[in-house]
């Protein structure tokens, strides 16, 4: 065969041959996870348990390090940011995609500041009231919501929390807002409604679910399609309001990171979401795995844009923002 047909033959595979090269160089050091919100929360749970799974398939450390403040931001801004290698990784919750119209004035775009890796969970959310609320059912809150309007109040954690957000979808379907009122934590909230001087909400199942089963509070709806197992709540659908809301979390690494690094961050996310150990704990905490096609990139871009796009309406509406 001559020189000149080898080359006919080997060339075409060398474009091949380098995204595997550049995936074999990465990562290179430790990988660095980025949580935007307090350790022992939802999140860190999520968070940590995510990267140790990742560590094992990467084959390199991937430490989480706590960084918290204005809802998120400051540890989305410093992903943004970071050099685009892989090594610097942010988890958020769909508290990221409210920030978009949330946040008047942010140093990076999410849109374009971040590349999405793939969706990791998915939590519900639980409308709940103190136990001596007179509602019986979700249709019988909303009108309570509509009747009284502000002489109710709302609890919840602050601007782009989940809570919030589900707060601002709940008085959307009841027609009229209550009072807001402003907890640092859900625990601290969850104390008031107890004692009967905060009258409703809207948590994560994952702490609401303790308090419903023993009577502590009482839960009306669930915001998923599906029910929740271990929490005897209907869905919304089946309470007949049609409020569907995830407390999901996703993971990114800053925009420009080359593709065949992305796609070697996406395979150890979905890696990670199979290990048993993970998935028992998700299920302990009531927290979903995504599903396998959800962990992907471009489901994820999708998926950002369009919560974007649900929520902005409803924040709009509202006129809370902030700075």
């Amino acid at each position: 065969m001559s020189l000149t047909r080898r080359a006919a033959l080997v060339l075409p595979l060398l474009p091949l041959a380098a995204p595997a090269v550049a995936q074999q160089g990465f990562p290179s050091r430790s990988i660095s996870l980025l949580i935007p919100f307090a350790a022992g929360g939802p999140t860190d749970m999520i968070a940590r348990l995510l990267a140790e799974g990742m560590s094992k398939e990467l084959g390199q450390p991937v430490a989480a390090e706590n960084v918290t403040g204005a809802g998120g931001t400051i540890a989305a801004a410093r992903v943004a940011q970071a050099r685009p290698d892989g090594h610097t990784l942010l988890i958020h919750h769909i508290g990221l995609a409210s920030a978009a119209t949330l946040y008047r004035r942010l140093p990076f775009d999410i849109q374009r500041g971040l590349q999405p890796l793939g969706v990791v969970s998915h939590t519900g959310m639980v409308l709940v009231s103190r136990p001596d609320f007179p509602a019986t059912d979700a249709r019988a809150y909303l009108a309570a919501i509509r009747d009284e309007g502000e002489k109710l109040n709302l609890g919840h954690s602050g601007l782009g929390g989940s809570n919030q957000l589900c707060g601002m979808l709940v008085q959307h379907a009841a027609g009229r807002g209550a009072t807001q009122i402003v907890f640092r934590g859900s625990a601290p909230a969850m104390t008031e409604m107890m004692a009967g001087r905060l009258d409703i909400s809207c948590e994560q199942a994952t702490v609401a679910a303790p308090f419903i089963r023993d009577g502590r509070i009482k839960g009306y709806a669930v915001t998923l399609p599906e029910r929740v197992p271990g929490l005897d709540v209907p869905t919304s659908r089946e309470a007949g309001i049609d409020l569907i809301m995830s407390a999901w979390h996703g993971l990114y690494a800053p925009a420009g990171t080359p593709p065949e690094v992305v796609a070697r961050l996406s395979q150890a996310i979905r890696v990670a979401l199979r290990e048993e150990r993970l998935r028992t704990r998700y299920a302990e905490t009531l927290t979903t795995v995504a599903r396998e096609e959800e962990a992907d990139p471009a489901y994820h871009t999708r998926f950002l844009n369009s919560e974007i796009e649900r929520l902005r309406p409803l924040i709009l509406a509202a006129g809370q923002f902030a700075d």
